[in-house]
């Protein structure tokens, strides 16, 4: 055991949701003592930066709950038990917004909240955007505004707190810099 780790001691199952499940955790600390700590499992996901030929941004404006506000975000969605994510990030990018793509590359895997969630979400790139005729749909209780953006108008977005969420930031900021080290 290194001398940051904590052992898990006893694991109790509070809830199992359809997306998440909360464990309560008992742990012996590095000096010997115990703690409790509250984990959030959860099956990890993918977001996809998709741009048109034109370089816009294909995004979606969602209701999040959560934050009881609509928000502009990357395409993006949960991974299924034992599904590879780069098949995940090409499936939600059609279900959310009925492009496929000619390329599609990985750019990064971040967790997202690592103090009490084990979520790590995929980012990937999406190039040679293709509109699909028959394009899957989107989840029965999936409601999004399809919009396409420039980089000025993300960086507005980002400014207007419109583009509010982790993964969507940091595709833009990603953005920020290639066009930076362009110059």
């Amino acid at each position: 055991m290194s001398r940051l780790e904590e052992k898990t001691i006893n694991i109790e199952k509070i809830f199992t949701g359809k997306v998440i499940s909360l464990q309560l955790e008992d742990v012996e600390l590095p000096n010997g003592n115990t703690s409790k700590r509250e984990i959030i499992k959860h099956p990890g996901a993918v977001a996809v930066l998709a741009l048109t030929d034109d370089e816009k941004i294909v995004m979606v404006e969602q209701y999040r709950k959560a934050l009881e506000k609509t928000i502009v975000e990357i395409p993006a969605g949960k991974l299924e038990p034992g599904e590879d994510p780069l098949e995940c990030a090409k499936r939600e990018l059609e279900e959310e917004t009925g492009y496929d793509c000619k390329e599609m590359d990985w750019l990064i895997s971040f967790y997202t909240s690592p103090g009490f969630a084990d979520e790590i979400v995929h980012l990937y790139i999406a190039k040679g955007l293709v509109q699909k005729e028959n394009a899957a749909s989107l989840d029965e209780d999936e409601f999004v505004n399809l919009i396409e953006l420039t980089l000025e108008e993300a960086e507005q977005f980002l400014k207007e707190k419109k583009i509010y969420d982790a993964k969507t930031a940091y595709a833009v900021q990603y953005l920020q810099l290639q066009k930076a080290l362009r110059k």
